[in-house]
């Protein structure tokens, strides 16, 4: 096995039956190091773990094992950007360790219940006058909304224009969409990116309605205050987004 090719971290997606994530590992760490923080992820146990590479322009797995995992690094493996590692366990129990959340039972306590206690958050903001309970949060509300408009006019947004999100400067995109999301749960004006790389969230919908076009997971409403336009050009192969969750 060959020694460490970059040191850069590389973007990954995370596949086993209980989980699917996007994540970025450093080619530095060992193989036991990379299956100690895969068990927070995946719920199975280093020493279950089966883990196999699979990159996008080829059919075979390479299987991420050797004889020293502690001493042989993740770098010696062909990684590239936005390859997968699926985990497989060779303990079947360990694969019910996280059960899918649709099948956890859960309590709902009812609202009338909730909104006659007196020690919960709800009672706190109700005798502070906070957010909804403020007798000025029409006012404020309105204020927040025209600030967000003016930051765009400031901004110089406009649909079209290309873009990168801050605080990243290798995530970028294009400016599809400025308006109101009422599916969003927030007052104000959002802005539709697509995106260059599939490090999104949607493709441009939200709860089923359409605000662009683009293909699934090249699609992101932020906030003003995360763009910035200016003529950006899409990167190219091998410079990967640092704006990832690491492992």
């Amino acid at each position: 096995m060959t020694n460490l090719v970059t040191i850069r971290d590389v973007p990954v997606l995370v596949v086993s039956s209980a989980a699917s994530s996007e994540r970025r590992i450093s080619p530095l760490w060992t193989i036991s190091q990379l299956k100690a923080k895969l068990e927070s992820v995946t719920g199975i146990p280093p020493s279950a773990q089966m883990l196999t590479l699979h990159l996008p322009d080829r059919q075979q797995g390479t299987s991420i094992s050797a004889e020293d995992e502690d001493q042989t690094q993740i770098g010696g493996f062909p990684l590239s950007s936005y390859a997968e590692i699926h985990v497989a366990s060779s303990d079947p129990a360990s694969s019910t360790i996280i059960p899918p959340l649709s099948s956890v039972p859960k309590y709902e306590m009812p609202v009338e219940t909730y909104s006659s206690l007196s020690d919960t958050v709800l009672a706190y903001k109700k005798a502070h006058q906070i957010g909804r309970f403020d007798p000025h949060a029409p006012e404020n509300k309105e204020k927040k909304v025209a600030d967000l408009w003016k930051e765009i006019d400031i901004a110089k947004i406009t649909v079209g224009a290309r873009c990168i999100l801050s605080p990243s400067s290798t995530r970028r995109g294009t400016v599809a969409y400025i308006g109101l999301v009422p599916e969003i749960p927030s007052v104000g004006p959002w802005i539709g990116i697509k995106l260059d790389e599939p490090a999104g969230k949607n493709d441009g919908s939200v709860a089923g309605k359409r605000y662009f076009d683009c293909e699934p997971q090249y699609g992101v409403f932020v906030r003003p205050e995360r763009v910035e336009v200016g003529d950006w050009k899409e990167l190219g192969l091998g410079e990967e987004d640092d704006d990832l969750d690491e492992i």
